[in-house]
């Protein structure tokens, strides 16, 4: 399916790009979550005439991604979990926790925004993560798992 990109998608295009890709992708991912439009004759008239409007809007949410990013570099998260004397945790904490204690300390974050490239944490310890504010924008979060006994 052909289709006109709306905002900016990793590893698919930018904005106004006319992309070819799999039709249950477009259908149940980018045409709701509106990344995209049919590419149509119609849809590209309608795309053109808002094309300010749409630049600007994405010029705008990279600006407000980038403050946040500011605000957000080198915050700190400590999370106490119970742990052994070896310091392996009785669980995990996962970017769910991570995104949990950095929406309670007034951080407006999407589900998702915390990256764990190696899984859930499972040692005490120091750990930087990534957080995805943008598709071009990423914060580092120090988070740091305490055991208690």
């Amino acid at each position: 399916m052909q289709i006109i990109l709306l905002e900016k998608v990793a590893n698919l295009g930018t904005l106004g790009d006319v992309v070819k890709v799999r039709d249950g992708y477009a259908r149940n991912f980018l045409i709701p979550q509106g990344k995209a439009k049919r590419a149509t004759e119609a849809n590209m008239a309608e795309f053109e005439a808002r094309r300010a409007d749409l630049e600007r809007a994405m010029a705008d949410r990279l600006a407000e991604a980038q403050a946040l990013a500011a605000k957000l570099e080198g915050v700190v998260v400590t999370i106490a979990r119970k742990a052994g004397v070896d310091g392996r945790l009785f669980g995990s904490v996962s970017g769910a926790d991570v995104l949990e204690v950095l929406v309670a300390q007034g951080f407006a974050l999407e589900r998702g925004a915390v990256r764990m490239p190696n899984g859930p944490l499972k040692q005490v310890g120091d750990y930087p993560l990534e957080v995805a504010l943008h598709t071009d924008v990423l914060a580092t979060v120090t988070v740091t798992v305490a055991g208690e006994q």
